[in-house]
């Protein structure tokens, strides 16, 4: 009793799959509308992953590519942001408690569809719904718990290994596969589980499964399947996208393979500064995500500038100049924003002490700052890019509210890095994807560093760095304003307290 009453926040919540929903006999009963339970599933995920904590910080904020420094009084947070940063965290953070709890409260749900004998299609998509949650279990934490639908709450979960909870995911999917339907590029196409959703987890799972086995060198046949599953979304027409930003615009592109319904909100607003506002968001950005120079300076154009003309990669974006935001009506830019910022008009804007809002290259510190430090960035833009009357018309409301989670040049790179690891060269199929981005010179070739550094400059912000850093061997090694490093431990996060309190049969990863 009294280490327990030493411990805070212990509160135990139905969505860690730790309790059922039937908590008095434990006796399942079928859901009778598992379309309607599967529909809401889809929307639970969508809105579980676009927040800017849980998830989205930990697979992103704990990397070379996002910090979110404290700027005065603002993004203190008691420190939740920073310790995603310097890999201080401990078992008892919030993100990572939210995070279990929200992924395997998902998995249970889904085996409820599962086990309500739906029709095949719906019993499809649930298993790959299932996998989907499952997937980020098993990639963040090292264990998966797994509760039967007819185990009431006296029964505790068992827990699978890493290796076993990879052969069910699979399993999972591959079963999946023959109730999905197959589709080709489209949005209305691509918002569920489809055959070509499946192959791209399948592959990201293969690309990894050194990883999730606990082997030493990747296996020449898992790299054949990375290879296998890519071609075959490649022959259902998916291809890589001429004109990087308009593949975040809401309209078709090639590259979709998966978005799920969310508030995008997050991926504009969070980076913006206080002054860089919209129609409809008069209250401007939220001033907090940034990023590092040194993740800056992998793109390609002058080191110090990002305005039009400055020699950049279409990928680094533009800041629109007064000429630029005046002549075009383009306001904030694209990508990342540096030094002056503009109006649409092509007036300067200016902070909240009233001086020219310059946001600078280099945060100094992790604390302590002032409200114009960092590097920001932006993918999905609040304006409307088809507007044609020059009206400026605002997409935070109206955008068709969705967020990219499956694309194919995250399939073509995963492929390109599958040859290389059967000792291949993957210099010709990254200058491939170089070749549709503009102003991208070809590279003379392609090693671990340059296929690293291109994952992270092609998928900036599209939650897989920790995942890419990790399987490079990269993700304990030193980056700006980072305290500690060399710990393989921090490869996995810590089982939350309360789970460990909940389920005697979990144990805590080493290290914590």
């Amino acid at each position: 009793m009294t280490a327990m009453s030493s411990c805070t926040d212990l509160e135990i919540d139905e969505t860690d799959s730790i309790i059922t929903r039937d908590v008095n006999t434990g006796e399942f009963i079928p859901l009778t509308d598992p379309a309607s339970a599967l529909n809401d599933l889809y929307n639970k995920a969508g809105g579980d992953f676009n927040t800017q904590e849980d998830m989205f910080a930990l697979s992103e904020v704990t990397t070379d590519e996002l910090l979110v420094p404290t700027r005065g009084t603002d993004w203190g947070d008691n420190g939740v942001f920073r310790q995603l940063h310097t890999h201080t965290w401990r078992s008892d953070h919030q993100f990572i408690l939210n995070s279990w709890n929200k992924l395997n409260g998902s998995v249970f749900r889904a085996t409820e569809i599962i086990e309500s004998n739906p029709e095949a299609s719906v019993a499809a998509e649930a298993k790959f719904l299932r996998a989907y949650n499952m997937f980020f279990v098993m990639d963040f934490f090292g264990v998966v718990p797994f509760r039967g639908v007819n185990e009431g709450p006296d029964v505790d979960p068992m827990v699978m290994t890493r290796t076993e909870a990879y052969a069910f995911i699979e399993k999972d999917l591959n079963e999946a596969l023959t109730g999905l339907k197959s589709v080709s590029p489209g949005t209305d196409n691509t918002n569920k589980g489809t055959k070509e959703s499946a192959e791209f987890l399948l592959a990201k799972m293969y690309l990894n499964a050194n990883i999730y086995k606990g082997t030493d060198t990747f296996d020449n046949g898992d790299m054949q399947k990375v290879i296998d599953n890519v071609d075959a979304i490649a022959a259902k027409g998916f291809a890589i996208q001429e004109g990087y930003f308009q593949i975040f615009e809401p309209t078709d592109d090639t590259e979709t393979i998966l978005w799920l319904k969310s508030d995008i909100g997050p991926r504009i607003w969070n980076t913006l500064h206080y002054s860089q506002n919209a129609p409809d968001n008069t209250g401007g950005g939220w001033n907090g995500f940034a990023t590092l120079a040194e993740f800056y300076d992998s793109f390609e154009g002058d080191p110090n500038t990002n305005f039009v003309g400055d020699g950049q990669e279409e990928r680094r974006g533009f800041v629109p100049d007064a000429n630029t935001a005046n002549s075009e009506n383009v306001g904030i830019g694209y990508g990342f924003l540096i030094n002056q910022q503009y109006e649409s008009d092509g007036t300067m804007l200016k902070d909240r002490q009233g001086n020219p809002l310059i946001l600078t290259k280099v945060i100094p510190n992790l604390v302590g700052n002032g409200e114009t430090e960092g590097i920001r960035l932006i993918k999905y833009h609040p304006y409307d890019p088809t507007d044609t009357e020059d009206t400026n018309t605002p997409l935070f409301n109206s955008y068709r509210q969705n967020e990219i989670f499956f694309r194919y040049a995250d399939a073509h790179l995963m492929k390109a890095e599958a040859i290389m690891r059967m000792g291949g060269n993957a210099t010709a199929m990254v200058n491939e994807l170089r070749s549709h981005r503009a102003d991208t010179p070809p590279l003379p070739t392609v090693g671990e560093e340059e296929l690293l550094a291109e994952r992270g400059r092609e998928l900036y912000d599209e939650l897989w760095r920790r995942n890419d850093l990790i399987r490079f061997g990269q993700f304990t090694a030193p980056w700006a304003l980072k305290e500690v490093t060399g710990d393989p431990t921090k490869n996995l996060f810590p089982i939350p307290e309360t789970a460990l309190l909940s389920n005697p049969n979990l144990v805590q990863n080493p290290g914590y």
